[in-house]
């Protein structure tokens, strides 16, 4: 790991593998609904998955998420917005409650904290592995990286749940809403216990999306962190 410091500053509160994977230290399974396993459900399920990537190259949306603590107990709940461009670009803006941007740039994945003025960076194929935003950004095709499978999680939503293959990510199961053509839920748990929920608005599917979205401009005097 090196550092280089351009200002004294306490280290970042999380670097991109934390908080990529904390984009997503998901959701959430509202019921205890048991898994259909019949080839035709199954069938079903990739479908829909497939349907809903097949064409996208961008995608805008407004977010709203839910953190649960492994007991329950306590919830964070924080608020955004998230612009793709496939393949491998992506923009996360935390408005609140606390201000930080992430950004895939389709070789490294940076994180700045607003508040602290730290910047921290790592390789994309790491930070992303496993994660929601390698299923929605990622190259690769999906049932490269997860085993997809029905669930019938209700709500009149139409549900997937992928698990990632890779055997290192912090996540130990995604499982996606959809409300006929458009995303709305996304529900994830990670391998600390936390359940975490996005809920999507004024989703836009292929949108004009300026190429600087997905450029750090570096802030002169900050702190940064670079992680392999």
């Amino acid at each position: 790991m090196q550092e280089v410091t351009r200002t004294t500053a306490a280290e970042p509160r999380c670097a991109p593998t934390r908080r990529v994977s904390g984009l997503a230290r998901l959701f959430f399974l509202l019921l205890g609904a048991s898994l259909a396993q019949g080839a035709l459900a199954k069938a079903d399920a990739v479908d829909r998955l497939h349907a809903f990537l097949e064409g996208l190259n961008t995608l805008s949306s407004h977010f709203q998420q839910v953190t649960l603590s492994p007991d329950g107990q306590h919830m964070v709940k924080s608020n955004g917005m998230l612009y793709i461009k496939r393949p491998g670009k992506f923009r996360w803006v935390y408005l609140a409650p606390v201000k930080q941007v992430i950004i895939a740039d389709g070789n490294r994945v940076w994180l700045h904290d607003l508040e602290l003025d730290q910047i921290s960076n790592e390789s994309e194929d790491k930070a992303l592995r496993g994660t929601p935003a390698e299923l929605l950004a990622g190259k690769q095709p999906i049932a490269n990286e997860f085993k997809i499978l029905p669930w019938n999680g209700g709500h009149g939503l139409q549900w997937v749940e992928l698990q990632p293959k890779a055997k290192d990510t912090q996540i130990v199961k995604i499982r996606i809403g959809f409300a006929g053509d458009h995303l709305d839920t996304l529900l994830m748990q990670d391998t600390f216990g936390q359940l975490t929920r996005f809920t999507f608005t004024a989703t836009k599917r292929n949108p004009v999306l300026n190429d600087d979205l997905f450029r750090l401009r570096m802030p002169p005097g900050g702190n940064f962190l670079n992680v392999n």
